[in-house]
């Protein structure tokens, strides 16, 4: 069957380029209005593409021009109705431009914004751009592992394009010598014994002649054999051979808890999840190999899969440690800390049995934290409760427990970059 590949850069579309480099040169102005249109999405729009309108006065471009005043003479093309040395008044009335808001103006100045779509890819390269999980580092193999390719040694067979000429070169002089090895020794002593019968050559002696004319015979029998020796046979053809080696590769669980009691109103678990979900897209988009574990608690914590973590409705009182202790005793279970990144992300009102607060500090001090690479809590209302104070103990020393409040939809991303930014990131911050 006939395959055609279209190699060019742009293919068809002849302003992908234009456009990238548009988006990187942006990358600021878009970034922005990324952010304004997060804030007023819902959950289930987050992940759609975006109309990003950006000012005028952003993307102008910096020009050379003539400076005003002086006597000047400009040929303007087209010009049927004057000739040089006429006077030009002035236009009447006030200019046509309007003022970019629907309004009518006498200024006669005004702008327009500069108005684009971003198709879902490019929203949500931008939306996750500068964000990675910290403190990620290799682990031991995994059952599946990467691969790489690398070089090991040659072969005989291959694409032309791994064809190693030197190598190739090398083999054939072999070969050359190899075979003519005989015929050359031969053909030396042959011309060795000619040039002894020249030198005492008698033109009257038949048999002499005779011998020399044999010997003329054979050498040039030799050297029609070694001339008919291929320069290059497909045998002496070698290629780079390549292999695929499996390389260590990252590992990582990240371990989503979510307080659904009864003190976490609609507006407060539509907090909480849409947290959660900034995670989720985040995580499957960035990391192929990463395992996500859902934890939904009340008095009782309890392991679901995606669709009952945002969507259930069953709720409770509050016993914010069943949480706690579930999570380590699936990491016990299924998650060796000398195999795996492991990583938690916590959402709750703070709203607490009194006495389980500190609990839930010893719990992370003691069991959990030593076991984490990384751990952040998201408070989703704003009064300070007894499991805020008793986590602010921890925040002090622990350099990877991290806590934020978020109180309204449009503090969840900012919250969210915050938690989860690139550490060069945060170091330059």
């Amino acid at each position: 069957m006939l395959q055609i590949i279209d190699r060019r850069l742009a293919g068809k579309n002849k302003s992908i380029g234009n456009r990238e480099r548009f988006l990187r040169r942006y990358k600021d102005q878009i970034r922005e209005a990324v952010k304004r249109a997060v804030d007023g999405r819902g959950i289930r729009d987050i992940e759609r593409g975006e109309e990003v309108r950006i000012p005028k006065k952003d993307v102008s471009e910096p020009v050379f021009h003539h400076g005003q005043g002086g006597v000047r003479e400009v040929v303007h093309p087209g010009n049927k109705d004057y000739v040089r040395g006429d006077r030009i008044e002035r236009p009447k009335g006030g200019g046509g431009g309007g003022s970019g808001k629907g309004q009518a103006s006498d200024s006669g100045e005004g702008e327009d914004d500069f108005t684009f779509a971003l198709s879902k890819e490019e929203f949500m390269q931008v939306f996750f751009e500068d964000l990675a999980l910290p403190h990620l580092i290799r682990t031991q193999l995994a059952e599946t592992p990467e691969w790489k390719s690398q070089r090991a040694g040659f072969t005989a067979d291959g694409t032309p394009n791994n064809l190693h000429v030197v190598r190739s070169m090398r083999g054939a002089i072999g070969r050359r010598i190899a075979i003519g090895s005989t015929w050359r020794k031969e053909l030396r002593e042959l011309e060795e014994q000619l040039a002894l019968l020249k030198r005492h050559r008698d033109r009257n002696d038949a048999v002499k002649e005779r011998e020399i004319q044999e010997l003329e015979e054979q050498i040039e029998m030799l050297r029609a054999r070694l001339e008919r020796i291929p320069y290059l046979d497909p045998i002496d053809l070698r290629f780079r051979n390549r292999i695929r080696v499996p390389v260590p590769t990252t590992k990582a669980v990240m371990f989503c808890l979510m307080d659904v009691s009864g003190s976490m109103d609609e507006a407060r678990k539509d907090l909480a999840k849409r947290f959660f979900i900034l995670l989720y897209l985040f995580l499957t988009r960035h990391y192929d190999k990463i395992e996500l574990v859902f934890i939904r608690h009340h008095t009782q914590a309890q392991e679901v899969d995606e669709e009952n973590f945002f969507h259930a409705r069953e709720t409770g009182g509050t016993v914010v440690s069943s949480a706690l202790v579930l999570m380590e005793e699936i990491i016990r279970a299924r998650y060796s800390p000398g195999e795996w990144n492991i990583y938690g992300a916590q959402a709750s009102d703070g709203d607490n049995w009194h006495h389980d607060s500190g609990r839930c500090r010893e719990l992370l001090a003691d069991k959990l934290l030593p076991l984490v690479r990384y751990f952040a809590y998201v408070q989703v209302a704003e009064e300070e409760q007894n499991l805020w104070e008793e986590y602010s103990q921890l925040a002090e020393g622990h350099p990877h427990f991290a806590m934020r409040k978020a109180t309204e939809a449009s503090q969840i991303y900012p919250v969210f970059r915050d938690l989860f930014k690139k550490e060069g990131a945060a170091a330059a911050a």
